[in-house]
C-alpha cells in the first residue's frame, strides 16, 4: 500500500509544484502584502488593515464606478453569458454532426482569439471616425452628422464592453455543455415521453439539466471566473487605463492601475484579495446549485 501511495504522489507531483507555484504560493504572498505598504523598491512595511479601510472609505473611484461596473458587468456576461453557452449548446446538439461542428468551432474561436480579435475586429466596427464600420453605416444613412467617439464616450463604453465579452465568453464551458447534452442517452428522453413528458422545455428542465450537473458546474465556475477577469477588454477598447471618466473600469483595472501604473502593490493585494473571496463566495453558490 505504501508503494502504491507513493507512485500515486509521484504521478500528482506535477500538478501539485505546478498549483504551488502558480496558485497557492501567490495567493499566500498577496494576502501578506495586502496588510502592507509596498512601492516595489522599498521592504514592504506593515500597515494593518489600513489598505481594507481604504478601499471601502477613501477610494472614491472604487466605491463610485469601481464596485457597480463590475457589479453590472459580472451579472450581465456572467449570467447572461451562461445561460446563452447553454441555450447554443442545446441548439447545436440538435442538429446534424457537420454544421454542428462548423457552428461550434465559430462560436468557440473568438475565445482564443482574445485581445487580438478586440483590437482588430470590434475596434474597427467602433472606431470614432467616419472608416468606422458604424459611424460609416450612421453617417450613410444620414442617422448622425458628425462620427460618434464610441470607445471614448462613458455612455457606449460599458455596453460595447458587454457586447464584446459576450461574444467572447463561449470558451470552455460552452464546450464541456455541448459535450454533457450530446452525452445524454437517447433512451431518457424516450422513456419520459412515454410517461407523459410533453414538450422541449419538459425535457430539458426534467433530462438534460439533471443529467449534465457536472458540466453546469464547470461552466458555471468558468462563466464567474471569466466575467471577472475581461478587464482587459475595456482597456484594449478605451486605448487607457483607467477607462474613460472610469466608464469601463473593472476591479481587475483598478487593480492593474495601482499595482503596475501607481507601484502600490500593497493597495493592489488588499483589492485582489477582495476579489478572490468575492469569486470564491460566488462559486459556492454555484457548487450549491449543481454540485453533488
Amino acid at each position: 500500500m505504501k508503494k502504491e501511495g507513493s507512485k500515486a504522489y509521484l504521478f500528482l507531483a506535477p500538478y501539485i509544484v505546478l498549483f504551488s507555484m502558480f496558485i497557492l504560493i501567490p495567493v499566500i504572498v498577496a494576502m501578506f502584502l495586502s496588510f502592507t505598504y509596498f512601492d516595489v523598491i522599498n521592504t514592504p512595511k506593515f500597515v494593518g488593515f489600513s489598505n481594507y479601510i481604504a478601499i471601502f472609505t477613501q477610494d472614491e473611484a472604487f466605491m463610485k464606478y469601481v464596485i457597480p461596473n463590475t457589479i453590472l458587468f459580472g451579472l450581465v456576461v456572467g449570467v447572461f453569458g451562461y445561460v446563452l453557452s447553454f441555450i447554443l449548446a442545446w441548439s447545436l446538439s440538435q442538429i446534424q454532426r457537420v454544421p454542428r461542428t462548423v457552428l461550434a468551432l465559430a462560436i468557440y474561436t473568438p475565445s482564443m482569439l482574445g485581445q487580438v480579435f478586440i483590437g482588430v475586429v470590434w475596434k474597427t466596427i467602433f472606431s470614432g471616425d467616419q472608416n468606422g464600420i458604424l459611424n460609416s453605416l450612421l453617417l450613410e444613412l444620414q442617422l448622425i452628422n458628425i462620427p460618434i467617439q464610441f470607445l471614448l464616450s462613458p455612455d457606449y463604453l460599458m455596453p460595447i464592453m458587454i457586447i464584446v465579452a459576450l461574444w467572447s465568453s463561449m470558451g470552455i464551458g460552452f464546450l464541456a455543455m455541448l459535450s454533457g447534452v450530446m452525452n445524454i442517452s437517447s433512451e431518457q428522453y424516450e422513456a419520459a415521453y412515454v410517461d407523459g413528458m410533453r414538450n422541449r422545455f419538459q425535457e430539458i428542465i426534467y433530462i438534460t439539466i439533471p443529467n449534465m450537473k457536472p458540466q453546469m458546474l464547470f461552466g458555471a465556475v468558468m462563466s464567474i471566473t471569466g466575467a471577472f477577469n475581461m478587464g482587459y477588454i475595456g482597456v484594449t477598447l478605451s486605448g487607457s487605463n483607467p477607462t474613460p471618466s472610469y466608464a469601463g473600469q473593472l476591479i481587475t483595472n483598478h487593480i492593474d492601475d495601482f499595482a503596475f501604473l501607481r507601484y502600490e502593490m500593497g493597495y493592489a493585494a488588499a483589492m485582489s484579495v477582495v476579489l478572490l473571496v468575492v469569486v470564491y463566495s460566488i462559486n459556492q453558490i454555484a457548487y450549491k446549485l449543481f454540485g453533488e
